[in-house]
């Protein structure tokens, strides 16, 4: 369901602007239809009233939760099932920072990330614009919700109009800051186009993971083919029309991409660009070639960057101690695995 379809449903029940936007509001917060301080017999249209109870259960209908899986760092990984059935994850962020929740924005993804599960799958269908806010409506009855970052399952820019949809609803009656609004990408052009014209202009976070055109197409095998340069190129245009720094990811691989080439490489595309990177340890992955690095190795590639001053956090991937990387939890509702490994949470945040 998209919210457009919504609106359109609230107008044809005689809804005017000012209905609509407290039936959204209401519901983007995980409020009840009957909150707030007018009661709804004195404002919301009869016809509009006797549907209410009709609208919300297909709301809520829209994702419910199939499993929780709470971290030891305070982290919840949360399964979530889709009106048709489909699973999809989102990610109560860790109680410590800025209160936040992870979304997802596709079922499966077409850009085969070599380090990522969801990857593996191919894109199986788009989520709407509906079905990604009742996400932070799920997750807002379990905890506060003040940020939300498309990170989860999915490549944002190739479902760009419904998620521009969510963030621009959220934005507004959602109640999140702008900038507290993360759009995570690995580049798709588009992007760059059209996030500066929304109603909402989101934070952006781009998945850099090397600063090696070679390797980048290698474990971002379906990307755009923009080089590491281009992509920061571009995401310096964003940061300063906007007034956002720009989130540049970066999963840790052993041995892949921790190199002092890499490093070196870092100082190079990042000096003097409006930027924070995030070094995030790789999540163990049963049947992939990858593994973390040790924590001394990462802890001493962040202090490094710090010390040539790139604005550096070393990250800790939420629920590495469930294995609930991107689209593993998925993958084990879909096929039973081994029980879960402990592993040691990460918990340094460096910055200049």
């Amino acid at each position: 369901m998209r919210i457009q379809s919504l609106r359109e449903r609230l107008r044809a029940l005689g809804a005017l602007p000012k209905h609509e936007h407290r039936v959204l509001r209401l519901w983007s917060q995980a409020l009840p239809q009957t909150a707030g301080k007018r009661a709804i017999e004195h404002f919301l249209p009869a016809t509009l009233r006797a549907a209410l109870p009709a609208i919300e259960a297909d709301l809520a209908g829209l994702a419910q939760l199939e499993s929780a899986h709470p971290g030891d760092d305070g982290s919840e990984r949360l399964l979530v099932r889709l009106g048709d059935g489909q699973l999809v994850e989102s990610v109560l962020l860790l109680p410590d920072r800025t209160p936040g929740l992870c979304v997802s924005t596709q079922v499966g993804c077409a850009v085969g990330c070599t380090f990522c599960m969801t990857g593996t799958t191919g894109l199986i269908r788009q989520l709407g614009s509906a079905e990604i806010v009742a996400q932070v409506a799920l997750a807002r009855t379990r905890r506060e919700v003040k940020k939300v970052v498309f990170m989860g399952m999915g490549e944002p820019a190739h479902n760009l109009d419904n998620v521009m949809e969510a963030i621009e609803l959220l934005g507004t009656v959602g109640n999140i800051g702008h900038k507290n609004l993360v759009f995570s990408t690995v580049g798709d052009p588009r992007v760059f186009a059209e996030l500066p014209r929304g109603v909402v202009k989101p934070a952006l976070a781009l998945s850099l993971h090397t600063t090696r055109a070679d390797l980048r197409e290698r474990l971002l095998p379906r990307a755009p083919r923009l080089t590491p340069e281009e992509l920061v190129d571009a995401g310096e245009a964003y940061a300063r029309a906007t007034g956002y720094p720009i989130q540049y990811q970066w999963t840790l691989l052993d041995g892949i991409n921790d190199s002092d080439d890499e490093i070196e490489g870092l100082v190079r595309l990042l000096t003097g660009k409006y930027a924070i990177l995030n070094l995030i340890p790789y999540n163990t992955t049963e049947g992939m070639p990858f593994r973390r690095p040790s924590w001394e190795k990462a802890a001493d590639m962040a202090r490094r960057l710090h010390r040539q001053r790139i604005l550096t956090k070393l990250r800790m991937s939420a629920g590495q101690d469930v294995d609930g990387g991107c689209g593993q939890l998925r993958a084990r509702a879909e096929r039973p695995v081994q029980p879960p490994r402990q592993t040691i949470p990460l918990t340094v945040s460096l910055t200049t």
